[in-house]
Order: structure tokens, then C-alpha cells, then sequence
């Protein structure tokens, strides 16, 4: 199966999970054909915005960061990442993502489920 650009739902979330500013959103597979998966997406943050806390049960969401730079909250604790770096949020953690940078915050977002 190849999915086209075109074929891709793009949505935008405002204060996205009570974050800041307005989010992007590509949905590079369709969820409902994504096993073992609820969400592959790509997600762009721009400067200031930001995805609230939260947490996950049941699931382990990967940040691959591809562009920027921000702040992570990894339960609780405030970790910095950037361009070429992973987020891994396992079962039962939380976390949220703030673009700390002065250009957007790109990154590919994957939810794999249990």
C-alpha cells in the first residue's frame, strides 16, 4: 500500500491536550489501518505552542524529533531535545512537548498499543 501526500488528513488543535497555540497534524496512516497502532503522524509545533501533559495507559507514543528544538516534560521532569533525537513515553507515563525554538518543532509521532 503507498499512501499519497494528497491522501493524508491534515487537521490543526488548538491548545492541543490544554497546550498553547495551534498545532499541525498529518496523519500519515489512517488509524484504522495502522495494527497495533492508533496514530502515525507527523506533527508541527511552532515557536511557542505546545502539546499539554499527558498520559498514556496501554500504549507507548515515540516522539521522533526531525526539525527544532523544545522542551520535554518526562514525568514531571523538564528534558530538552532536538533535531535527531527520540521520545519514548512507555505504558503508564506522562509527558507533554513545548517548542522552546525560534523556528517550528517537526517531529513524527507514533502510538503503538498492548
Amino acid at each position: 500500500m503507498i499512501i499519497k501526500r494528497e491522501e493524508m488528513q491534515q487537521e490543526f488543535r488548538e491548545k492541543m491536550r490544554e497546550g498553547n497555540g495551534t498545532v499541525e497534524i498529518v496523519h500519515l496512516v489512517p488509524g484504522g489501518e495502522l495494527p497495533h497502532g492508533r496514530l502515525m503522524a507527523e506533527i508541527v509545533i511552532p515557536p511557542g505552542a505546545s502539546i499539554g501533559e499527558h498520559a498514556h495507559n496501554d500504549e507507548t507514543e515515540y516522539y521522533i524529533i526531525t526539525a527544532g528544538e523544545g522542551v520535554v516534560k518526562d514525568n514531571g521532569v523538564d528534558m530538552p531535545v532536538k533535531a535527531g533525537e527520540v521520545v519514548v513515553t512507555p505504558d503508564g507515563s506522562s509527558h507533554s512537548i513545548e517548542n522552546s525554538g525560534q523556528s517550528d518543532l517537526k517531529m513524527i509521532a507514533v502510538i503503538i498499543t498492548y
